[in-house]
Formats: structure tokens, C-alpha cells, sequence
């Protein structure tokens, strides 16, 4: 059986950044057609450059990076300088990308590749606002039954927002994506907080990873201790966690995760709890469910993963 053929949608930020080199360190098992990058951790030029970076730092500049969506369908932008930094991925000692932009834009690559790729082999592996999907999406329906899977880091129920008191942010930067992408009828996996807050980068773990040596290694090391600062101070947990990179783990190793199939409904109207994840985890509904929302992970199988993966690099 090839390699998993996977596009990633992202707007990096560190963790995100930690997402691509685990995927980067895994061609056996996925085959990173293309890298989209769409505006929230920080504004659309700085998430395309970043994803350069990232790629860079991998020794993987092969991976073509396409500029898509600089604002949410409906709304102005909100970003998270507070928690990512002015350049979104704060901590290491940044450098101007050599490896260029790919031409065009990248939600007509998504749509593109969806058309061409065979039918059911291609996922979407989403790691901020969903906006680039929802506007493919939008621009050609036709598309969307051929996704063999969404993969996304979002949302939230037990562990209800990071960004407003009901909501995880890369579902408030976007509500009506999100609306578009829950019902669009392709399958999807949501890594919500409750499973992301499991999976702390704390300081043994960083130190692991600082200690392979490598240019990916402590380019991962000096971002997680700045990321750490703002999630340690706000949660009093042990380390910050690893949001994003959890949509990698998944596509890796299903096992370190449990969740249920459950209907996740978007907020899209309320002032109060505008982008809530309303997910029906006690079926107390009669809604169909539309997604796998998962809720538990092995947090020390995830950082053996990535630790282990990082060393090729």
C-alpha cells in the first residue's frame, strides 16, 4: 500500500510548523502533495512565508507552498500575534525563504489536484481557519465528494474556548467555513482541545527533542519554549500544547487517539458563543452524526512519534 496522498491547509504558527515537519519526516507513510496556507495565527503573507521556513528547515523544499485565502469568507480577520509572536513563529532566529511561492492560487490547487487526483485518495489535512476548503468548496461542489477524508485541529467541547469563553479559534476566525465544511457530507475527524490539551510539550519532551542534535530539532526546541510561555501562564499546565500537529499523529498512528461519531453543529448567529462547536456527544439529538470527534490521546506515544520522526530529518 503507497504513501497516504495529503494536502495541509495552515496557517503557521508554531504549532502547525511542528505539523509540517512530522508530516515532512514521513514520506513512507504520506505523500505531501502541496502545502496551502490561508490567514490566521498572522496575516496571509507572513503564514506562506512561514511554511517556507518550515520547509527549509526540513531540507524539504521540494513541496510546493501556495498563498490562498487572506481573510475569512464574511469577516474581518483576527489573528493571534498574543499567543504566536509578531512574526507567528517566534522563538527560533527566522531567516528570508529561498524557496519561492508556487504560482497560482491555493484554493485552485486544492480544487486542481481534488479534479485530477483518483477519486477517495486525496485528504485534507486542515490546521487553521477553514476558509481556503469552504471557498474550494464553494467554487466547484463537485469536488467534495472525491475527499477521502478531512483531517482537522478545531473546535472544542469539554474544554469549551481558547479564544472567547465557548470557542477554539480556528473556528471563530471563520464560523461560516466551518458551517460549509460540517456539512458538506465528507468524512471528517475533528482534534478538538479535549484531545490537543492532553499532548504537553513539557520540559523533558522538549529537552528529547533538543537533544537529536539537528537543525529540525532545535528549530522545534526554541519554538515550543516560546510557545510554552502563553498556555503555561494561562492553563498552569506543564508544557503548551500541541494542537496541530495531533492531524498528523492521527494519519500515522490511529491508535494513540479514541473518540466517538457524534453531529457537530457550528454557531454562526450568536454574539455570545459565535463558533462554538456544538457537538452532540451524548446523542441527545436526533441530528445525524457527521464527524469522528475525538477525545483522548496517548500523550507519551505521540511524543515518542514525533520525536522519533524528527530524527530523520
Amino acid at each position: 500500500m503507497g504513501a497516504r496522498k495529503i494536502i495541509i491547509d495552515t496557517d503557521p504558527g508554531q504549532d502547525d510548523a511542528v505539523a509540517l515537519l512530522l508530516a515532512l519526516a514521513s514520506p513512507q507513510e504520506l505523500d505531501l502533495l502541496g502545502i496551502t496556507c490561508v490567514a490566521g495565527n498572522v496575516p496571509l503573507d507572513l503564514t506562506a512565508k512561514n511554511a517556507r521556513i518550515v520547509c527549509e528547515a526540513a531540507g524539504k523544499t521540494d513541496v510546493p507552498v501556495y498563498a490562498g485565502k487572506k481573510a475569512p469568507l464574511n469577516r474581518p480577520l483576527v489573528t493571534a500575534e498574543h499567543v504566536h509572536g509578531q512574526t507567528g513563529l517566534d522563538g527560533p532566529e527566522l531567516w528570508e525563504p529561498q524557496m519561492p511561492l508556487a504560482a497560482g492560487n491555493g484554493v485552485d490547487f486544492i480544487i486542481d489536484t481534488l479534479r485530477h487526483e483518483t477519486p477517495g485518495t486525496v485528504t485534507l489535512c486542515t490546521l487553521g481557519p477553514l476558509t481556503n476548503i469552504a471557498a474550494a468548496f464553494n467554487t466547484a461542489p463537485d469536488i467534495i465528494d472525491r475527499v477521502q477524508e478531512i483531517v482537522m485541529m478545531g473546535g472544542a467541547y469539554f474544554e469549551v474556548g481558547n479564544i472567547t469563553p465557548a470557542a477554539e479559534f480556528n473556528i471563530y476566525v471563520d464560523p461560516e467555513a466551518a458551517e460549509i465544511i460540517f456539512r458538506s457530507g465528507a468524512p471528517i475527524t475533528v482534534m478538538p482541545l479535549d484531545v490537543t490539551h492532553k499532548v504537553l510539550a513539557t520540559k523533558p519532551r522538549v529537552a528529547a527533542i533538543r537533544a537529536l542534535g539537528s537543525k529540525a530539532g532545535h528549530f522545534t526546541a526554541e519554538m515550543l519554549d516560546f510557545f510554552e510561555r502563553f498556555d503555561v501562564e494561562k492553563y498552569g499546565s506543564e508544557g503548551g500544547p500541541l494542537h496541530d500537529p495531533c492531524v498528523i499523529a492521527w494519519l500515522l498512528k490511529p491508535e494513540l487517539f479514541s473518540g466517538r461519531h457524534v453531529n457537530v453543529e457550528i454557531e454562526t448567529q450568536s454574539d455570545l458563543t459565535l463558533g462554538m462547536t456544538v457537538a452532540d456527544w451524548w446523542g441527545v439529538t436526533d441530528r445525524q452524526p457527521n464527524a469522528l470527534f475525538i477525545g483522548d490521546a496517548d500523550a507519551e506515544g505521540f511524543f515518542k512519534l514525533l520525536t522519533e520522526r524528527l530524527a530523520r530529518l
